[in-house]
């Protein structure tokens, strides 16, 4: 049976005539009467007995109306249920990240975003850079995107979305490209070439060099990728970089990679939220699109 048959059938009986019924429900009365006929025939049995004064219920009549008022009380309470849902499902996220790489691919999530949940504004907030989990627990910022996952707060949580590998992209004609990977000690008379200080922001120093007591003889930052990598094919230097962040680029046939160490340098990457934002739709809504966004990075 159509809804709109068990709403006739409740506004009939609470109404108690056709003419009553017939204004709540938007209807002529002739209109109403020739849809309550044709549900009697369907059915094959009356619903009310008409009097001059009053439409009552017949008995199977009164159990159509208590089905009636059990299917429409909960549409009704899905529908408001379905309303805080929504209220809850816009918002403002701010978000900043470690790791430079991930600039090559948040731009084009968060016009994804914009499509799939235009009621979530998302902010990319390059201040916060260097501090990116001390700016979450201050509030300036929502969301941190790191490679080390903290600890010690129990106000945050740490959600992993994949692993990378970085590898050591340098000209052919470069030295260490005779080498069956990069160890430590090599990057000793490298012109290591950085988006940006300090080191501890840089993964190949934070997590490789620094560890092996290694400074390269020569450290420049230089904030563009693409001046960067042209540095690269003159053969001015190395830069160390994951496979996907160099996949939007036309790379020359002349430049290569290089495992760094022997087994590999990888490394994870985490969403770092507050705790107490968890449970916002908003919040959830982005954290699950951005993990199933980024995970075939790795």
């Amino acid at each position: 049976m159509e809804i709109k048959f068990l709403k006739l059938i409740k506004t009939i009986a609470e109404e108690g005539s056709i003419a009553g019924s017939s204004e709540k429900l938007f209807l002529t009365q002739s209109a109403l009467s020739h849809q309550l006929k044709d549900l009697e025939i369907q059915l094959g049995f009356k619903v009310f007995y008409r009097t001059r004064n009053k439409w009552e219920l017949t008995e199977e009549g009164s159990v159509l109306y208590k089905t009636a008022c059990t299917v429409m009380d909960s549409i009704g309470n899905g529908l408001n249920a379905i309303q805080q849902i929504r209220a809850g499902a816009a918002g403002v996220i701010k978000i900043s990240t470690e790791c430079y790489s991930f600039y090559h691919g948040l731009p084009m999530f968060i016009q994804r975003m914009k499509v799939l949940y235009p009621e979530i504004e998302v902010d990319l907030v390059l201040e916060a850079t260097h501090q990116p989990v001390e700016k979450v627990i201050s509030n300036e910022i929502d969301i941190a995107v790191v490679t080390s996952k903290p600890s010690g707060n129990k106000d945050l949580v740490s959600i992993e979305i994949f692993e990378d590998e970085i590898f050591a992209v340098m000209h052919q004609e470069n030295l260490l490209n005779d080498l069956e990977y990069v160890a430590a000690d090599n990057f000793l008379d490298v012109h290591l070439i950085i988006h940006s200080f300090p080191l501890k922001t840089v993964s190949v120093y934070e997590k490789f060099l620094n560890p092996n007591g290694i400074m390269p003889v020569k450290i420049s930052a230089v904030p563009l990728t693409e001046v960067a990598l042209e540095m690269v094919q003159a053969n001015m230097g190395i830069t160390c970089m994951p496979k996907w962040a160099l996949s939007s680029f036309r790379l020359s046939d002349e430049l290569k990679l290089k495992k760094i160490g022997s087994k590999g340098l990888k490394r994870k990457h985490y969403l770092v939220v507050r705790k107490s934002d968890i449970g916002k739709k908003y919040v959830s809504d982005f954290l699950l699109n951005f993990k199933e966004y980024f995970q075939n990075f790795g």
